[in-house]
C-alpha cells in the first residue's frame, strides 16, 4: 500500500492525513475533540448520535464533502452528500427523514453547474425518503473558481426494539460486507487523474434504505453493528470498531469481494483495496448462527448482490484486526497512518 509518509507523532498544523479517517483522525478527535466536547452522547462513538427528546428516540448526525472532482462516473458531490448523511442514519437503526444543507461555493462557480447538482440531490434524497428542510448558503472569495463544498446534517427516528452500537460487538460474530470494495475510491482517483482503466469504474454511492429495513424488520435483535466504511476504507473502520468493543477480528482475503478493475487499479498505483474509500457498503456485524439469513436478505436488495461473509470476531484483548491469507498465513491490519487519496467525500 502507497501512502504519504506522515509520522504518527504530535504536529504544529493540521495535515491532509487529519481528515483522512485513520490514526491522525483518530487521534485529533481523541486529544483535541473529546476533552473539550465529551458528553454521554459523543461517548456512544457511531456515526449517528441516538438522542431522547420528549420520551421519543431520534438519531441525529453531520458529514461535510469536499470531493475532488465535483463529478465523477456515478454520480457527483449533490448525491454524495446526501446519500452519505443517509447513510449515517440508517447504521444507526433511524428511518431517515429530515437534512439540512449548507453550501459553501467560491466566487465564480459555474451557475449551471450548482444547477446539476441541486437537481441531483433533489433525486437522491427523494428517492431516500427524506425531505432537506433547511439549509445556509456562503460565497468565499476567488481562488480557483471551481470549488464547492457542502455541509449535511440528518435527523431520523429510531426503529423500535432496534440496539445498535459498536459496544454490542461480540466474539463469534460475523463480519459481512454489502459489496465491493473500494469502487469509490479509484473512481475519484482515476477521474482526478485522468487515468484510463479497461474498463471504466464507477462510484458506489447510493443510499441504502433497502438493506437496512429489510434487516431491522426481519432480524432487528439480532444486528449489533451496521457501519458504513467510507473514509480509510475497510481497514480502518474494523479497527476503529474493534478498539471501541475491545475485541479482536479476523478477515478472510479470499472472501473479500474485489471487482477486477478496482484489483488491477490498485496493482497498478501500488494501493490496497482495503484502504480504499467506499460510499455504497455497510459493514454489518450479527450472530454466527444469523449470518446466512442475513446474507440472504442483503442479497436481495438492488445494492447487496455482491455481499459476503468476509471474517468474524474472536476473543482477543489487543483489539488488533487480522488478515487470514489464501495461503493460510496471517497478518495484521492497521489503521491508515497517512492520507492514501485526499478528498474522496
Amino acid at each position: 500500500m502507497t501512502e504519504c509518509s506522515i509520522p504518527i507523532n504530535n504536529h504544529d498544523t493540521i495535515q491532509l492525513a487529519h481528515g483522512g479517517g485513520g490514526k491522525l483522525t483518530q487521534k485529533l478527535i481523541s486529544s483535541l475533540f473529546y476533552p473539550y466536547f465529551r458528553n454521554e452522547y459523543l461517548e456512544q462513538e457511531h456515526d449517528s448520535a441516538q438522542i431522547k427528546l420528549d420520551g421519543n428516540r431520534i438519531a441525529f448526525t453531520t458529514d461535510s464533502f469536499v470531493v475532488d472532482p465535483l463529478f465523477f462516473p456515478g454520480g457527483n458531490i449533490g448525491d454524495l452528500a446526501i446519500n452519505g448523511t443517509v447513510n449515517d442514519l440508517l447504521c444507526s437503526g433511524a428511518n431517515p427523514r429530515f437534512l439540512s444543507v449548507g453550501f459553501i461555493i467560491e466566487e465564480g462557480f459555474p451557475m449551471q453547474d450548482l444547477k446539476t447538482i441541486v437537481e441531483t440531490m433533489a433525486m437522491a434524497a427523494e428517492k431516500a425518503g427524506v425531505s432537506i428542510v433547511t439549509g445556509d448558503t456562503k460565497v468565499i472569495e476567488n481562488n480557483k473558481g471551481k470549488q464547492l463544498y457542502i455541509n449535511t446534517s440528518g435527523i431520523g427516528v429510531m426503529n423500535e426494539n432496534v440496539n445498535i452500537s459498536p459496544k454490542r460487538i461480540l466474539p463469534g460474530d460475523a463480519i459481512i460486507v454489502t459489496g465491493k470494495i473500494g469502487e469509490h475510491g479509484i473512481c475519484i482517483l482515476s477521474k482526478r487523474n485522468s487515468l484510463e482503466f479497461e474498463s471504466e469504474i464507477r462510484s458506489d454511492t447510493a443510499s441504502l434504505n433497502d438493506i437496512v429495513t429489510n434487516l431491522l424488520s426481519e432480524m432487528p435483535e439480532s444486528i449489533h453493528v451496521l457501519r458504513d466504511p467510507t473514509r480509510g476504507g475497510l481497514s480502518s473502520t474494523l479497527n476503529e470498531l474493534a478498539q471501541t468493543a475491545h475485541v479482536g477480528m479476523e478477515i478472510d482475503e479470499s472472501s473479500l469481494p474485489v471487482s477486477d478493475g478496482v484489483n488491477a487499479a490498485c496493482e497498478l498505483l501500488g494501493l490496497d483495496p482495503l484502504y480504499v474509500a467506499n460510499e455504497g457498503i455497510l459493514l454489518v456485524f450479527v450472530p454466527e448462527q444469523d449470518a446466512e439469513k442475513a446474507l440472504d436478505i442483503i442479497r436481495k436488495s438492488e445494492y447487496g448482490s455482491n455481499a459476503q461473509i468476509i471474517g468474524k470476531v474472536i476473543n482477543h484483548e489487543d483489539d488488533t484486526v487480522y488478515m487470514k491469507g489464501i495461503f493460510g498465513n496471517k497478518r495484521i491490519i492497521e489503521m491508515i497512518s497517512g492520507e492514501q487519496l485526499p478528498r474522496i467525500c
